[in-house]
């Protein structure tokens, strides 16, 4: 594992030096893209415009567009942005982690204590344990700032970044139906089918089956062979009634 920031916690007085490590990863398979006729690959380049001509990367700097015209900036400009969260994740308050809605959450880091802050990374740590609350916190990772939520998980202190309410776009444009067209019957009903389906969440259990699947045809079409699939048929529902439905479903899920 790589570190991708050195900084700090920020816990009031304390400064918990910290490295943080990517806590993910993709389970998806790495497709090449290839040309149809030969299956060479597909390179990438950074064309200018104006030119054709490709770039390298250290000949391109980044601009912002302001009264059509280009200002550019350099790496000094990002930090006189925000000089106190270069290098400081700073803790603003605390909640509950189930007062942040999932559509916030983004991606995940752990946090890895320098030498100098090992015990204060456990204090913080054993405090959300015990408190059972996260803290919510700020700091600029690649020239942006970030929100984030520092929370423990099996004994790390994990920080989660979550986005900010303005990338949140509003769904006052989507066509929702109203909840009052739902009968008292079906809604019993649809409770009671939620209720069997229920059990505590375990992540294990969940699998990426479609790139299983897929990886399972490639090895079977580089022996010269089709691997078998089984289809999966879409149900077609004997009427349109809602709650005949739901009963039949209920019915199905005491059998199975």
């Amino acid at each position: 594992m790589r570190s991708l920031w050195n900084g700090a916690i920020g816990f009031g007085l304390v400064n918990i030096p910290v490295k943080l490590f990517s806590a993910v990863q993709q389970s998806h398979l790495d497709l090449d893209m290839l040309d149809s006729k030969d299956h060479s690959r597909i390179k990438f380049q950074r064309i200018n415009e104006k030119t054709r001509k490709e770039v390298s990367f250290d000949k391109i700097v980044k601009g912002y567009m302001l009264n059509n015209n280009y200002v550019i900036l350099d790496e000094h400009d990002f930090e006189d942005a925000a000089p106190d969260k270069s290098k400081m994740i700073s803790l603003e308050n605390f909640v509950d982690l189930q007062d942040i809605n999932p559509i916030y959450y983004e991606t995940s880091y752990y946090a890895q204590p320098e030498k100098q802050g090992k015990k204060a990374y456990a204090l913080l740590l054993k405090a959300l344990v015990k408190s059972k609350k996260a803290g919510v916190a700020r700091f600029v990772l690649r020239n942006t700032e970030n929100l984030c939520i520092i929370h423990p998980l099996n004994d790390i202190l994990v920080v989660t970044k979550i986005r900010f309410a303005e990338e949140i776009r509003s769904g006052e444009e989507l066509k929702i139906p109203e909840t009052d067209t739902i009968t008292k019957k079906e809604l019993e009903v649809g409770m009671a089918l939620i209720k069997q389906y229920s059990s505590a969440f375990d992540i294990r259990g969940f699998k990426d089956e479609y790139s299983k699947e897929l990886l399972k045809i490639i090895k079977a079409k580089a022996r010269g062979k089709r691997a078998t699939v089984k289809k999966l048929k879409p149900r077609e529902s004997s009427n349109d009634d809602l709650y005949s439905q739901l009963m039949q479903s209920l019915e199905n899920r005491k059998g199975a």
